[in-house]
């Protein structure tokens, strides 16, 4: 999921800079979700996921 949200990173950076500025934002949008996500799941699979009886 990180590699998808550096992708839309990637995308947005290139499409600002060739002038594209709408599809840089919804690119730009959907990568801090995407980051977003990840931070959430990785902090969960960190506190919950090495629970051993």
């Amino acid at each position: 999921m990180l590699g998808y949200a550096v992708l839309f990173l990637i995308v947005a950076l290139v499409a600002g800079v060739l002038g594209f500025f709408t599809l840089a934002s919804a690119a730009a949008g959907i990568a801090k979700i995407l980051f977003v996500v990840f931070l959430v799941l990785f902090i969960l699979s960190f506190f919950f996921g090495r629970r051993r009886a």
